[in-house]
C-alpha cells in the first residue's frame, strides 16, 4: 500500500480473503464498499480491480464464487496462511488509519 491507502496486488488480495473470512458470501459491491469503509482505496475500476483478484484467489483455493459476483472464502484454508493473510491486513488496516489521521479525516 503507498502513501495514498490504494490496494493493489497481494495486499487487495488478501484484504479481499480477509474480507469473505470474516463476513461470508459477499458481493463484488459489498466488498468495495467495506474496504472503502475501511480506509482502502482500490486501483483502476473497483469491479474489475476486485474481480481478478479474486479470480487469481480462486486459483490458489482460498476462495470460490458461489454465484454471478458473490464469492466466498473456503473453511479450510491452511492456518499458517491464515495467519500470514490475517497479520498483514492488521498491517494495512493500522497504515491506513495513519494515513487518514495524517489527512485530517
Amino acid at each position: 500500500m503507498d502513501d495514498t491507502g490504494t490496494l493493489r496486488g497481494t495486499e487487495l488480495r488478501y484484504a479481499l480473503t480477509m474480507f469473505l473470512l470474516q463476513h461470508g458470501p459477499t458481493s463484488i459491491t459489498d466488498l468495495i464498499a467495506g474496504l472503502t469503509e475501511q480506509g482502502f482505496l482500490i486501483v483502476g475500476h473497483p469491479p474489475k480491480s476486485v474481480s481478478d483478484a479474486l479470480r487469481w484467489e480462486m486459483e490458489h483455493g482460498r476462495v470460490f464464487r458461489r454465484r454471478r459476483a458473490v464469492y466466498a472464502a473456503w473453511d479450510d484454508i491452511p492456518r499458517a496462511t491464515e495467519y500470514r493473510i490475517h497479520h498483514r491486513v492488521l498491517a494495512l488496516r493500522e497504515e491506513a488509519r495513519r494515513i487518514r489521521s495524517e489527512a485530517g479525516n
